[in-house]
């Protein structure tokens, strides 16, 4: 395989020194002939001449020395930090002092997978990852609110197999037994990233409106006032009239994605996916209530204390102004 720079592969090369050295032909002819620059195929030629067929091959680019690279300490104090928190670059500069463009490039360099790919409660690779560079964000908090739910099923009494294990907690008895799901409904502040949940028991019309409205009581609090409310499709919320007279009660506007493209509403689908990783499965619960009543503190350190990658280290409420 040649080197991912390189402009010719070992047989190109082997070809332009055979028709320079070989058949007599002028370094810029055979240059031009290959779609190379003269420099390139002169410097090819005089690591023939000097190394023989051994100067043809591939070459790490990787520099001989590296005095400004992280020290080993460092580096295994990153990858220890990793594996016992799970978390990104971000979250784990503030925990251990060194800047995050530093444990980025530590993480790539010792092949750690993105969060994104791993499962929250081991850490394994089980995914993979799919990225977008196009990116929005609102001018003010309250110009826009994504709003979701996420569905979650519900831990039985005395935890389900993460607990039990799979072989015991996946019996008949267990199988027959309808246990139920957690609706949890959120809204994301576009501009500030600010998030209020609440775990509620179904996702109707009337639920999701009462959602919303308590939802824009929470944002009045911090001084902010909301503009646009952004949804997906589902029938709760394209068809329900409580969600529309509790929008309109609000003097807002009810906008919803194009049909299949819930990367419009992406920041409360990235929110979900935090959600998951750091609350509902970064532990193990034996309860469903126990679940529900971590919620809350854990928004309150997302909000007031977690450093956010997209407000580049800081807190969803440093992005809203003292009322």
């Amino acid at each position: 395989m040649s080197h991912r720079n390189a402009r010719l592969t070992v047989h190109g090369r082997r070809l332009l020194v055979e028709r320079v050295r070989v058949q007599g032909m002028p370094v810029a002819h055979v240059a031009r002939a290959m779609g190379i620059s003269r420099q390139c195929a002169h410097r090819w030629v005089a690591r023939f001449d000097l190394e023989g067929d051994e100067g043809l091959a591939d070459r790490s680019s990787r520099p001989h020395q590296s005095p400004r690279r992280s020290s080993a300490d460092t580096v295994a104090r990153v990858l220890a930090a990793r594996r016992e928190r799970r978390e990104g670059p971000v979250p784990l500069a503030a925990a251990l002092g060194v800047p995050a463009r530093t444990i980025s490039r530590i993480l790539a360099r010792e092949g750690v997978p993105r969060l994104a790919q791993c499962d929250p409660m081991t850490g394994a690779v089980i995914r993979a990852s799919k990225m977008t560079t196009r990116r929005y964000e609102r001018d003010r908090p309250g110009e826009l609110v994504h709003v979701d739910v996420k569905k979650l099923g519900k831990i039985p009494d005395g935890g389900g197999w993460r607990v039990l294990g799979r072989g015991v907690a996946e019996t008949y008895a267990k199988k027959r037994r309808r246990i139920g799901y957690d609706y949890v409904h959120s809204m994301v502040d576009d501009h500030s990233r600010l998030a209020y949940s609440e775990v509620l028991s179904d996702e109707k019309g009337v639920t999701c409106a009462g959602f919303i409205s308590r939802g824009a009581t929470w944002f009045a609090a911090l001084g902010v006032s909301l503009e646009r409310v952004m949804t997906d499709n589902h029938l709760s919320y394209r068809r329900s009239g409580d969600v529309a007279g509790v929008i309109d009660a609000l003097g807002a506007r009810h906008v919803f994605i194009r049909p299949h493209c819930p990367w419009q509403n992406g920041k409360v689908e990235r929110f979900n996916r935090t959600l998951q990783v750091e609350w509902a499965y970064r532990q193990v619960f034996t309860t469903n209530e126990d679940r529900t009543k971590a919620l809350l503190p854990w928004l309150e350190r997302y909000n007031y204390e977690r450093p956010h990658g997209s407000l580049k280290g800081r807190s969803p409420i440093s992005r809203v102004s003292p009322t």
